[in-house]
């Protein structure tokens, strides 16, 4: 499948979804559940009111974030399994860096869906697999992951959170699930981020790895970000 392109420069691209769908929405207040809270902060734009809810894994990291945190209205951690999300209860999905990191990962994306009112969308971001540095970070030990950390990364980045790249964590395999759920990618872009920036020795170890592989894996970037919208129609498939 062949890849959608945003005119929207890579800052601005969520922001001006969220724009486009309160303004669909005739201004009302837009209910949010950020997805993996242990990273992105909820949207906040002027004039349009958003009520946040946090979701993610019950992890130390993640918990230590959210304690710290005031802009969510609530918070449940846990197995993503099985923790309480109400059906089509909200307007946006903010889903940051949480799809890599857990198992059952395509389970994990239906229930949130189920939780998406229908017409509302995905704001995706996360690690590719198929990049140079999704690999590297696949196969780098635990403990060494812990041990270089701190040094590799920005101050305040929370992790190292665990390593899972379930096949859904690549472009074909969320290009595959999409289809497969009646889902429209809107928008589909690639970025370089996180702790593959960081550092000139995380820079340096990401090339290392994209020319062993000959370049099947990337180091052009190791962030997917996505705008996926669930469908409206009533005969559409229901998720």
């Amino acid at each position: 499948m062949s890849e959608v392109r945003s005119v929207a420069q890579r800052g601005d691209l969520f922001e001006q979804r969220l724009r486009e769908h309160w303004t669909g929405q005739l201004g009302r207040r837009l209910d949010v559940l950020v997805a993996g809270c242990a990273h992105d902060e909820p949207l906040t734009l002027e004039r349009i009111e958003t009520r946040a809810t946090g979701v993610d894994e019950d992890h130390p990291a993640v918990r230590a974030i959210l304690d710290e945190r005031a802009d969510l209205v609530a918070w449940s951690l846990g197995d993503l399994r099985g923790v309480p999300l109400p059906p089509r209860s909200y307007d946006v999905i903010q889903l940051s860096f949480l799809l890599e990191r857990v198992r059952h990962a395509e389970l994990i994306f239906d229930r949130l869906l189920q939780a998406l009112r229908p017409g509302g969308v995905v704001l995706l971001r996360m690690r590719d697999r198929r990049s140079a540095y999704g690999l590297l970070d696949r196969i780098t030990p635990s403990w060494l992951r812990r041990l270089l950390w701190r040094p590799l990364v920005t101050p305040g980045t929370p992790g190292p959170l665990p390593k899972v790249y379930e096949p859904l964590a690549s472009s074909d395999g969320m290009h595959a699930f999409c289809l497969s759920r009646g889902l429209m990618i809107t928008d589909d872009e690639r970025n370089v981020s996180g702790a593959a920036r960081a550092s000139r020795i995380a820079c340096a170890a990401v090339r290392a790895v994209s020319s062993l592989t000959s370049g099947r894996y990337p180091a052009s970037h190791d962030e997917i970000t996505m705008v996926i919208r669930k469908p409206q129609h009533h005969f559409a498939r229901v998720i």
